[in-house]
């Protein structure tokens, strides 16, 4: 039993089950696991960006003038004249 354990036959096949993908399942399942971390990683990005654009769209111009002047990107003369072109 000795001499079977330290066989090199033996060291060969553990280190063959070790690395032979066992933990994604092994041959094409490892390419099928992998292609669906990549969708799911590709489906919360494209996520996130729609979100960021649902914002914008809802922002009415009024809207986006006004955080303008509030950030202090326009002065009040410009706010005002921009507001009346934008009410007629």
């Amino acid at each position: 039993m000795c001499t079977l354990m330290s066989s090199p036959n033996l060291n060969s096949l553990i280190t063959y089950t070790m690395h032979d993908f066992q933990f994604f399942g092994g041959g094409w399942m490892m390419f099928f696991w992998w292609f669906l971390i990549l969708a799911l990683i590709v489906l919360v990005v494209r996520a996130l960006m729609n979100t960021d654009k649902q914002n914008t769209k809802t922002e009415t111009p009024m809207d986006i003038l006004k955080r303008r002047y509030a950030n202090g990107e326009i002065n009040k003369e410009e706010f005002e004249e921009r507001k009346k072109e934008l009410l007629s």
